[in-house]
């Protein structure tokens, strides 16, 4: 593991190994951890009162030497509008200190300070560290496996940490950004195939577009790479879409991590493909999203995290603005820490036909029985009579739409009784919503359409279950290529890259996403 040559952290570095060896270990017990907590909660807290000119007002007259565990509730939310206000006067401790510097993307808004200092690293990557290794140990027994990372490397903190964490494993790790004007898609497969990468990390759009482009240059994914684990994060991946890259490539697909530039690894995965609570970084707590309502530790609600780590920039009841669900632990992975569902944004939000759905009900509905899909869109109407009207848009160049039967789980190799689409329709196919509690998949008729053969009795099938899904009307679309504002969901937001929605003015994020779709596309 990366340590400080100099001796300035060595006693909380000292400290934090010991205690978390004992943590990975099954060691620390709930007294010891509220101990900790409790400590960590008092040093973070007069740090941030004496360094941080924000804090000093937002927490004017807070006892820190005082603070219990339960007094958390009581302290004032931060916000990502203060963070966005105050920038670099959220800061606890001079820039001097970091030993790296990084910024949110600033795509929606300014972007803001994220430095860190080596507690903050150390502490972050030795979650991830562990969560490689259970992962990697699983997948490919004693070998290292050879890793590359496809992210964004400029002010940001994805190919620092990573690289941290593939050499704590014994990795070799190559950073390589597809979207990069010096890599671009055809070198970044070169290089995969050259170094016989094992890993990529990556977000599920890359891994898709990389699935894509191969398939463009007339290689085969699972025949022609050797990628074996694709390690996703930085936009909504459901169940559903992971089975897509597992398809394509051959491989398993794992949510990797969830966190932030500004909270850094709140949780990491393990074998069993769950997600699990760095629980000595952070004190967490479920809220009310509407009203801020206190829901406690377990259960669904918008995650708002304490850092424990008394860095440069530890935030105080910070709101992500994530609807996450908390649960015991009992995955048996050999990972500590409560399960983490990240169930989608608070912002994401989407009402149709008078009802809302979060992100993940979306598309689960939009991929539900899709097979060798490389990515979708959904367009919100307001037809003439009123009533919403929703255009599934699917990358289906060599894919798969499942007709009528029994729904079969498919991991990576496994197929399913479908049909095969061609790349490009000329109209879709209109379905209703039964408007019945169920349907049963057989009384899904085939449809008589303008090309008149299976291809779009099945689509008609597809168009009928999401409708009855969402409670719209719904038709299904085979465009040759999507919108390359769909690639934008890790910069943005699942929504202004996934929900072009007619029924109302372009908002801010809309307009972001677009103006960054702009420069992309796997043939870049």
């Amino acid at each position: 593991m990366w340590l400080p040559t100099s001796g300035k952290h060595r006693d909380f570095i000292e400290r934090y190994l010991t205690l978390h060896d004992r943590y990975t270990a099954g060691e620390l017990g709930e007294e010891e951890w509220r101990t900790w907590a409790q400590r960590q909660l008092r040093a973070v807290v007069a740090l941030a009162q004496e360094g941080s000119p924000f804090y000093a007002r937002h927490l004017a007259g807070v006892p820190a030497g005082r603070l219990t565990l339960d007094d958390v509730r009581s302290l004032p939310f931060t916000t990502k509008d203060h963070l966005r206000t105050a920038m670099s006067d959220v800061l606890s401790r001079d820039l001097d200190e970091a030993c790296f510097f990084y910024e949110t993307t600033g795509t929606t808004g300014p972007a803001t300070p994220c430095p860190r200092d080596p507690r903050e690293v150390i502490a972050s990557n030795a979650h991830v560290t562990e969560s490689w290794r259970n992962i990697f140990t699983d997948v490919f027994g004693d070998r290292a496996p050879r890793v590359g990372v496809m992210g964004p490397t400029e002010v940001h903190s994805l190919g620092d940490t990573l690289g941290d964490v593939a050499r704590n494993v014994g990795s070799a790790v190559a950073k390589i950004w597809p979207y990069s004007p010096v890599i671009g898609f055809p070198k970044a497969l070169q290089l995969m195939r050259d170094l016989a990468l094992d890993v990529v990390f990556c977000t599920p759009n890359v891994a898709l577009s990389l699935a894509r482009a191969a398939r463009e240059q007339g290689l085969d994914p699972r025949r022609d790479f050797a990628v074996k684990v694709f390690l996703v994060t930085g936009e909504m991946c459901t169940p559903d879409l992971a089975r897509q890259i597992d398809q394509a490539w051959g491989a398993r697909t794992y949510n990797a991590l969830y966190g932030s530039q500004e909270t850094l690894v709140i949780a990491s995965a393990c074998a069993h493909g769950r997600l699990h609570l760095a629980r000595p970084n952070y004190i967490a707590e479920l809220v009310d999203p509407d009203t801020g309502a206190a829901l406690g530790d377990r259960g669904t609600g918008e995650l708002v995290v304490t850092m424990l780590i008394d860095g440069i920039k530890p935030l105080i009841r910070y709101r992500t603005g994530d609807l996450v669900e908390l649960s015991d632990n009992v995955c048996g992975c050999g990972i500590r820490g409560p399960v983490m569902r990240v169930v989608g944004r608070t912002r994401d939000r989407i009402v149709l036909g008078g009802h809302s759905f979060q992100a993940w009900q979306i598309e689960q509905a939009v991929l539900r029985r899709i097979d060798h899909s490389y990515g979708y869109q959904v367009v919100i109407d307001r037809a003439e009579d009123g009533e919403d009207l929703i255009t599934v848009r699917l990358d289906l160049p060599d894919g798969r739409v499942q007709g009528p039967g029994p729904v079969r789980s498919s991991s990576a190799g496994e197929g399913a009784v479908s049909g095969a689409v061609g790349s490009k329709a000329e109209e879709g196919v209109m379905a209703e919503p039964s408007r019945l509690t169920t349907t049963p998949e057989a009384a899904v008729p085939d449809a008589v359409t303008p090309r008149g053969n299976s291809v779009q009795g099945l689509e008609a099938a597809h168009a009928a279950r999401v409708a009855d899904a969402l409670g719209v009307r719904c038709r299904v679309e085979l465009p040759s290529e999507l919108d390359p504002v769909t690639t934008t969901g890790a910069f943005v937001s699942w929504k202004a890259a996934r929900i072009h929605d007619r029924r109302a003015p372009i908002d801010h994020e809309t307009a972001a996403a677009r103006r960054l779709a702009g420069a992309r596309g796997h043939r870049a």
